[in-house]
This record gives structure tokens, C-alpha cells and sequence, in this order.
């Protein structure tokens, strides 16, 4: 009877599900594997994986075997595949462990799916009843030669993964991680709102041309962080250029979600300067009318348009390691790290640690 659980998680956001899960984990599987009590700990470190390793390179790599508890599952923030289809999960029943790739169960409800996925996990190697083991929602099982796969249905599954990746990378933080581009974007704002030129383009330009700049604006700081930082993977081979296609689409949806944050932290903090710092009747004299909460509000969204044209110049300001820190994960980090130690300026893919 098995009464212990290992969660063995990459660093950043596997372990801090891991550490989420250990407290929950404890009473779900007392329910569901015939034991009193179950004990689940957690270990965090960066273990041998690529996103196309083998579950036996895992296996070698984790050594389930050199670990008191009874189950081993590891969780990793890296994308697995098989061939180009991508894999949520891998499980060795005579070693009892189980490989979970947290992109591959998607960009929704991912503590949840992970938490069933590892009750699965537990359930394949520690059932004794010969029944059926229950399959996550959404997932199809596959079993062959002592070893069991959860994979999305194709149909979905390459969406499904790419949610999981930009999930992965948490873009919501991209703006607080650069430092120097939030402060470039809000000088630049700042500064903006003391010309009355300014004042009059916005009270004259119509939303939509507002809206133009605003998404030229955008697209330019996603451009330049690209470029400047040499973000943009280049496959070597017809085999790796869907992997690469995975990979840039991740990064320009992470960087474009980061973005939008950082344009719309600096219009609030736009309106609140303007409103703070301009009278209505020093903007009256300048535009030849009254002056309301409307006439702000389309200052700072222009100004904001226009401060994150300089955000997009003070991104180069930023060093590669702090860009790459604010907009991935500690695994694909280390993708990219890895490539540039070789030298190659080629498709980054991970090696030994």
C-alpha cells in the first residue's frame, strides 16, 4: 500500500503549484487509493529535459528510485512532444512515476487539471483492482510497454498547448520585471502632458485615430523588444520549424498581453497626472471650450500611445538576461541561455543541466 507522494517541480511556477498542491493533495488522495493517510512533499530543482526527452531520459534524469517516497511525479514548465504532437503526461508504472507538462493542460483552470492529473498518476501506478482508471476530462489515454500517455485530442491539442505556454511565461508580470521600461513609458507621459500641442491633437484626432496609434504603438514596442533582445527563434531543420512556430507564437502573445498591461498601467497613471497636475481652465484657454472627465481621459489615452513609443526606446535600456527573466519561465530561460553558450544563434533548445 502506497502512503507518499514526491512532487518534484521546476523552478518558478511548477513549484509554486507543487507547494499548492502538497496541502491539497493529502485528503483527495486518502479518498481515492484505499489509504488512511497520505503524505505528499515537495522538492524544486532543474532536472535533464528537452521538449522531445523520452519518458526513459526523464526517468534517468528524476530517479524515482533514489527517492524515499513511494510515487514521483514531476512537473516541468517545458512543452513535451512526441514527434510534433504535444504531451500533457507520461507515466512509468513499474517505476511509479509519472512526468506532467503544465502547458500541455492549457491556459485555463491549470492548478485544477494539474491536481486531476496527478490523481490520475497516483491512481495508474497505485491501483490494485485491475479497474479502469479515471482520465482527466478532456484528455486521451494510451498504454503500451509498461508506460501510460495523456495527450489532448489532436484537434485541439497545439491550441491547447499554446495557451498553456503563454500561461507558463505569466505575461502579466512582464511590465513590474522591466523596470526601465515602465519608467521610460511613464517619463515620456509625463513629459508629453505639459505641451499644449498634445492638448489639441487629442481634443481634435477621433478615437479611431487614436486607436491606430495606440496599436502602431504597441506593435512597435513588441517589434523592438523582439529585435533588440533577439527573442525570435530560427529552426534548423523542417523538423524543428513547427517547434519554432510554437515558440515565436508564445512569444508574441506573451509580449503582446505584457504590453497591453504596461499601456494600461501608464493611461491610469496618466489620467491621475493630468488630472493632478492641469487645471480645466489651463486646458480651456488652449482647446476653446469646456473642459471635462472626457477631455482627460482622451489625453492620457493618446499620451499613453505616445509614452509607449519611449517605453519601446527604454526597452533597450533593459539587458537580455532582464528581459528574458520578465517574460519566460525559469525553463525557457534556460532554452535560450544554453543556445547562446554554444553559440549557435540558432533554435534554443535545452541540454543537460
Amino acid at each position: 500500500m502506497f502512503t507518499s507522494l514526491l512532487l518534484a517541480a521546476d523552478p518558478g511556477a511548477p513549484s509554486g503549484l507543487a507547494e499548492q498542491l502538497s496541502a491539497e493533495l493529502p485528503k483527495l488522495l486518502a479518498g481515492q487509493a484505499s489509504s488512511p493517510q497520505w503524505t505528499v512533499s515537495v522538492k524544486t530543482g532543474t532536472y535533464l529535459l528537452t521538449d522531445h526527452a523520452s519518458l526513459a531520459d526523464v526517468l534517468e534524469s528524476v530517479d524515482p528510485a533514489g527517492h524515499d517516497e513511494d510515487v514521483v511525479v514531476y512537473m516541468t514548465d517545458l512543452p513535451r512532444h512526441d514527434g510534433t504532437h504535444p504531451v500533457v503526461a507520461d507515466i512509468s508504472v513499474p517505476h511509479r512515476f509519472g512526468v506532467i507538462s503544465i502547458p500541455g493542460v492549457g491556459g485555463l483552470f491549470v492548478s485544477r487539471r494539474v491536481r486531476a492529473t496527478v490523481e490520475s498518476i497516483v491512481d495508474e501506478v497505485a491501483r490494485e483492482d485491475g479497474n479502469r482508471t479515471r482520465v482527466p476530462s478532456g484528455l486521451i489515454r494510451t498504454e503500451g510497454d509498461d508506460a501510460v500517455r495523456y495527450a489532448a485530442p489532436h484537434r485541439f491539442a497545439r491550441l491547447r498547448l499554446l495557451a498553456g505556454m503563454i500561461y507558463a511565461n505569466r505575461p502579466w508580470k512582464l511590465a513590474a520585471g522591466m523596470s526601465r521600461v515602465m519608467m521610460a513609458t511613464f517619463a515620456t507621459g509625463a513629459v508629453s502632458l505639459a505641451y499644449p500641442t498634445i492638448w489639441q491633437l487629442s481634443s481634435t484626432m477621433g478615437p479611431w485615430r487614436v486607436g491606430v496609434t495606440t496599436v502602431l504603438a504597441t506593435a512597435a514596442m513588441i517589434g523592438w523588444l523582439i529585435v533588440n533582445h533577439k527573442l525570435w527563434e530560427r529552426p534548423t531543420s523542417p523538423v524543428e520549424r513547427e517547434r519554432a512556430a510554437l515558440y515565436n507564437a508564445s512569444t508574441v502573445a506573451t509580449l503582446t498581453i505584457g504590453v497591453v498591461v504596461l499601456h494600461a498601467t501608464t493611461f491610469v497613471l496618466l489620467v491621475l497626472t493630468a488630472w493632478w497636475t492641469l487645471p480645466p481652465q489651463m486646458l480651456e484657454q488652449s482647446l476653446d471650450h469646456p473642459v471635462g472627465p472626457a477631455d482627460y481621459l482622451r489625453l492620457a489615452w493618446l499620451v499613453a500611445a505616445v509614452a509607449t513609443l519611449g517605453g519601446a526606446l527604454g526597452s533597450g535600456l533593459e539587458d537580455d538576461k532582464a528581459v528574458k527573466e520578465a517574460a519566460y519561465g525559469a525553463r525557457q530561460q534556460e532554452r535560450f541561455d544554453r543556445s547562446e553558450r554554444a553559440g549557435t544563434g540558432q533554435t534554443r533548445r535545452p541540454n543537460s543541466s
